[in-house]
């Protein structure tokens, strides 16, 4: 069985690939929210991650040529969107007060319809809901950038660890490593605010 016939996703990624439109309406609809969860999460800021979320499907739109159903369709789509997001982070550490230069769906040979505005990608869903969130978001801001990469693909329930693995571009035992190590400092950091002092296994 190829991996198209086993990855619903790497089928619809393949279609786009043959100029269907309405596929990658579907990718998009699917994953705009994943993809903004873990871009925001690793440049920290909204307004620009809407952008960077933007690029990243761009990018998947322009490299549907290139496309091959070797793996998942989310394991290739998150590796785009950690690496724009690293590119990013370089960026501004070499010019921090620059504005982010993505190209915009609109200056390139993209179906426009699917980025009528940035109202596409909405803010993390938790992100202001009370003080616990805070913490946890400011727990998973100190981690390192692999650590933190790590914690948020692994909470992507159709990611396994070998994916995982692929997106951060390391071994599986280095991935289960870092996963380990980020689950532990997020525990420490965060058992003022937990009751019991456990951080809940999702694996």
């Amino acid at each position: 069985m190829s991996s198209a016939e086993m990855d619903p996703d790497a089928a619809l990624m393949l279609r786009v690939k043959q100029g269907d439109t309405a596929a990658f309406a579907q990718l998009v609809e699917k994953y705009k929210q994943p993809v903004m969860n873990l871009v925001f999460r690793m440049i920290r800021d909204l307004t620009e991650a809407e952008d960077l979320a933007q690029a990243v499907f761009v990018q998947v739109y322009k490299s549907a040529d290139r496309y091959k159903a070797a793996s998942k369709f989310s394991t290739w789509l998150f590796t785009i969107a950690r690496n724009l997001s690293l590119n990013e982070i370089r960026r501004r550490s070499r010019h921090p007060i620059e504005s982010l230069d993505v190209p915009h769906p609109e200056q390139e040979d993209q179906p426009l319809h699917q980025f009528e505005d940035k109202k596409t990608f909405s803010p993390p869903e938790r992100l202001l809901q009370g003080e616990l969130t805070v913490k946890i978001e400011e727990a998973l801001a100190g981690l390192p950038e692999n650590q933190r990469t790590a914690i948020l693909l692994c909470r992507q329930d159709e990611l396994s660890y070998e994916e995982i693995a692929k997106v951060l571009g390391c071994s599986l035992a280095a991935t289960k490593s870092l996963i380990h190590r980020g689950r532990e400092t997020l525990k420490e950091k965060l058992k003022p605010y937990l009751r019991t002092g456990e951080w809940k296994e999702t694996r």
